[in-house]
């Protein structure tokens, strides 16, 4: 190694840069070209990209067909953000450069980045067909189709990269496989590979929230419990874990801390309307009535369009018989241009039951094609055309909602009664 170099290594060592820096200089100015390298590297591992781009500007004056100095020049440009630059350079190795492949990788990371995918796998791609066992080039294409969401295309290559994760900088391959093997909904095959993948100290929290959720997703709620404790640990406003965990601890029979959880997140993320209704349906199935209700209203307040938390409050109201509240909300709901046929249900069973007939038997008929596979809804409906004395009507709307579900006993011995009656 060229003297200078070596001097200035050991200067840096010793924290003394403005000196070392000097005799870099001295040291490209008057080295070899191997020690001119040598400085650019140095530079360019000290942040200096600019003095490192005069050099290797120089060397390839001296050097036009030497690859490895496009493909080093290519790395400087990107780190001055000058990618089209970047991709010129690395257009110039030629196919026998022993770089080439290298070259391939990195313009499919520029081509990538410019959102140019097709162009970036079919550099990948090239460079598979140059090295077909290379563990680099199949990591590339797997970490490609893994981005853009192609998980089962990178399966392949993450499973034959597997061996060699030794290799590509200690990167946790089970868990790529884990994530591709979850995302394409194979949880049982993904749940292996999180089990090999998570035991590593350095999984990151989007494992552990992964390796969770597949678990949650084939009803391994304990196992989903422990991972999604653990991404709380790791940072508590990490606010998607929250739904699940609660709903997990549901399905374990642990109420209290479900509930206490689905407060916790709200307090975390007072936006997430997942976390208000989930937190409403488990309060509502646990006799916590008022406490649903609340939830209910405030993820309404947030965004009036959230179907499920209006037609839970709207269901809820209903059945406590509270139907002038209901009208107002369906009232609201429609205000906010919010229009369902199940709204309009709700609007006729609030204004019959308030015997507010005016329009009643024309909102149930505007939606009874929409509804006309629901029998709660033909039932009621023929209720009401009954009342209104349109009994022929209701006894084919009656005998539908029979029809629809053979278990409600009473609707068979109304159809009887029909049939004595005339």
């Amino acid at each position: 190694m060229n003297i200078g170099l070596k001097k200035a290594l050991t200067l840096i060592e010793e924290g003394k840069m403005e000196a070392a820096l000097d005799e870099l200089k001295q040291v490209s100015k008057t080295g070899d070209h191997d020690s001119k390298y040598s400085v650019a590297e140095i530079y360019y591992e000290l942040g200096l990209v600019d003095l490192a781009k005069v050099i290797i500007e120089e060397l390839l004056a001296l050097y036009p067909d030497e690859g490895e100095l496009y493909t080093f020049m290519a790395e400087l440009l990107i780190d001055l953000d000058e990618e089209d630059e970047a991709i010129e350079m690395l257009l110039e190795i030629k196919e026998d450069d022993p770089v080439y492949v290298q070259g391939q990788l990195l313009l499919a990371d520029l081509y990538q980045l410019q959102g140019l995918d097709e162009v970036a796998e079919l550099k990948l791609l090239n460079a598979e067909s140059k090295v077909p066992e290379e563990p680099i080039v199949l990591f590339g294409l797997g970490e490609f189709y893994l981005s853009r969401g192609d998980y089962q295309k990178s399966i392949p290559y993450y499973k034959k990269v597997l061996p060699f994760q030794d290799e590509l900088d200690g990167t946790n391959i089970a868990l790529r496989l884990a994530e591709a093997y979850s995302a394409s909904g194979y949880f049982e095959e993904a749940i292996t590979f999180y089990e090999d993948g998570i035991n590593n100290d350095d999984a990151t929290i989007d494992a552990h929230f992964g390796y969770g959720y597949t678990a949650f997703q084939i009803q391994n709620f304990s196992v989903a419990i422990t991972q999604f404790e653990k991404v709380i640990d790791m940072d508590e406003s990490y606010s998607s874990v929250y739904p699940y965990l609660g709903e997990a601890y549901e399905e374990e029979g642990r109420i209290h801390e479900a509930i206490q959880i689905f407060k916790k997140g709200i307090e975390i993320d007072e936006f997430n309307e997942a976390l208000y209704v989930q937190g409403a349906r488990v309060s509502l199935n646990n006799g916590y009535a008022d406490e649903g209700e609340q939830y209910l209203r405030k993820v309404l307040a947030i965004n009036p369009s959230n179907f499920e938390g209006a037609k839970m409050l709207a269901s809820l109201l209903k059945k406590e018989e509270s139907f002038e509240e209901l009208q107002e909300l369906i009232n609201f709901l429609k205000d906010q241009g919010e229009e369902d046929p199940l709204f309009d249900w709700f609007l006729a069973t609030a204004k019959h039951q308030l015997e507010d007939d005016s329009n009643v038997l024309d909102l149930y008929e505007q939606v009874s094609q929409q509804l006309a596979h629901d029998s709660d809804f033909m039932e009621e409906y023929g209720q009401v055309l009954l009342e209104n004395g349109h009994k022929e009507k209701a006894k084919m709307v009656i005998k539908k909602a029979f029809e629809l579900d053979p278990s409600k006993e009473h609707l068979d011995q109304l159809l009887l009664e029909f049939e004595n009656e005339y």
